[in-house]
């Protein structure tokens, strides 16, 4: 479902309502009290002033009330087109649906999303109108899932256009270079019931945490995916170099994460924006806040 979308459309039938409203039928609404009010004088007589003015602003109330059908859909534009434009703009909320980017993220983490820091993009088409930044390494992004985009992914970006990426014996290489990687302690995976590896990894500007599980293979399977000939894959793990325009993906749960090692690169007209803050778990409050 494009949730864009449909608060577009609904941004533009509750905004015509509102504009016929405010230039048409308000209009005719004042008139008619205009007209209610003089008859209503006429014919007041000698009523008592306090009672004639109580009918009168009673009078007056009743012909400027908004029809039913105008409040119920009119009334809600100013609040449609303000979420519609934060939500466009400035901020996307997204849920955490897979355990792929633990120890980062958990199932069940509610997240914002910045929608400016890649750049400005139109909404519904997605069409970038101005520049702002590019992803890099290490940065946490949501984007359209290459192989079906009515999905949103995060991973963690790992590749940049030009890299060539390396992840042999569960260990990253790019460019020649090896990932620092620090050893902690132990994490304890709740849902899985066991210990996994996990190390803090520098990878860009970013210090995070990854996990490893030792019962998983070094090999990976993949699919036949676009620019599928810029990789090689062997038992030990795979060698990709990024082309033009994409971004090579991984999970922080490097032995349990689909990613750009399984389906391709991410191409850059998907990117939604980059993930920065938890703002509730209604599982475990202590998640509330930012992370890396």
């Amino acid at each position: 479902m494009n949730f864009a979308l449909i608060l577009f459309l609904l941004s533009i039938a509750t905004g015509a309502v509102w504009i016929y409203d405010r230039f048409v039928l308000r209009r005719a609404r004042i008139a008619d009290a205009e007209r209610a009010l003089a008859t209503f004088d006429a014919n007041a007589g000698q009523m008592d002033a306090e009672a004639r003015a109580k009918e009168r602003e009673h009078l007056r109330l009743s012909k400027l009330q908004q029809p039913g059908w105008v409040e119920y859909t009119g009334g809600f534009f100013p609040v449609i087109i303000v979420v519609f434009f934060l939500r466009s703009f400035v901020a996307e909320p997204f849920r955490i649906p897979s355990g792929s980017m633990i120890p980062t993220l958990l199932v069940g983490d509610l997240i914002l999303v910045n929608k400016f820091t890649y750049g400005i993009r139109l909404p519904v088409i997605d069409k970038k109108i101005i520049e702002v930044g590019s992803p890099q390494r290490g940065d946490v992004m949501v984007f359209r899932y290459p192989e079906d985009e009515s999905e949103n992914y995060i991973k963690r970006v790992v590749g940049l256009p030009g890299d060539t990426v390396v992840y042999e014996n569960k260990r990253l290489t790019i460019n020649g270079q090896p990932v620092s990687v620090a050893k902690m302690d132990d994490y304890f995976d709740g849902p899985e019931l066991q210990l996994k590896r996990q190390y803090n990894e520098h990878l860009g500007n970013v210090d995070h945490r990854i996990i490893n599980d030792d019962r998983a293979p070094t090999a990976t399977s993949h699919h036949d995916f676009r620019f599928v000939d810029r990789c090689t894959y062997n038992d030990l793990g795979f060698r990709c170099t990024v082309p033009a325009g994409h971004y090579f993906m991984m999970g922080d749960n490097r032995d349990n994460s689909s990613d750009s090692r399984v389906w391709g690169f991410v191409p850059e007209g998907n990117i939604v924006g980059k993930a920065f803050f938890v703002w509730m778990n209604f599982s475990d409050l202590s998640r509330i806040g930012s992370f890396k």
